[in-house]
């Protein structure tokens, strides 16, 4: 299922990322907010539970603490997919945090895996990041890496992307739900997202 996550703060944040002048601190920033906020959505139906510690209220009143009932991994796509991890980790300090490593094979196109290391806990959620959702195709392969390592409970969180790039994962993926920002135009022939906002990777790290 797919989930546009549309608020007005996403919204005005988005558009600081796509200014073009925009620099890599304050475009990181921008990040780092809206995968914060992001996470209401993304984990609203997360259930919760009341453990056997317990806090003492100002008023003096005891109760149990709740805790969530999921354990949450954070895997990010390398590279642009680290951008988004520490406004999750914000809301959920308790979060795991995993890495997936792709690039894409320039001969056949398709994203190759290069990298993989997620922690092996009780119950978990994995929640996989990246900033963009073209093609599809490092999205898919990403799910495909979890799933075959035995990981059931899948999210995939994005900022923007495009019908193209969502139907290619609802298509390989259909019990996988997706959240995202925005849905933009199209992709051109290069494959950037139109009107996007650029080289996310470069823009996060500075390096172009």
């Amino acid at each position: 299922m797919l989930t546009v996550v549309d608020h007005p703060l996403i919204k005005t944040k988005l558009s600081i990322m796509r200014d073009e002048t925009t620099k890599a601190k304050e475009f990181r920033e921008s990040l780092d907010e809206i995968a914060s906020l992001m996470t209401f959505e993304v984990f609203k139906d997360v259930q919760v539970y009341d453990s056997t510690d317990t806090i003492k209220t100002p008023t003096g009143i005891i109760l149990p603490k709740k805790k969530l009932a999921n354990k949450i991994i954070i895997a990010p796509i390398l590279r642009a997919g680290l951008g988004m991890v520490d406004g999750v980790r914000k809301m959920i300090p308790t979060a795991r945090i995993g890495h997936i490593g792709m690039y894409r094979n320039e001969e056949t196109l398709e994203p190759v895996e290069y990298y993989f290391k997620l922690p092996v806990v009780d119950n978990p959620l994995v929640l996989i990041c990246d900033p963009m959702l073209a093609t599809g195709g490092s999205a898919v392969a990403a799910i495909t890496a979890v799933k075959k390592r035995g990981y059931k409970n899948i999210r995939l969180m994005c900022l923007v992307g495009v019908k193209e790039g969502i139907e290619a994962v609802e298509k390989a993926h259909p019990d996988v739900d997706i959240y995202i920002a925005a849905v933009d135009e199209k992709l051109n022939e290069v494959g950037y997202i139109l009107p996007g906002l650029g080289d996310a990777g470069d823009r996060i790290f500075g390096t172009k």
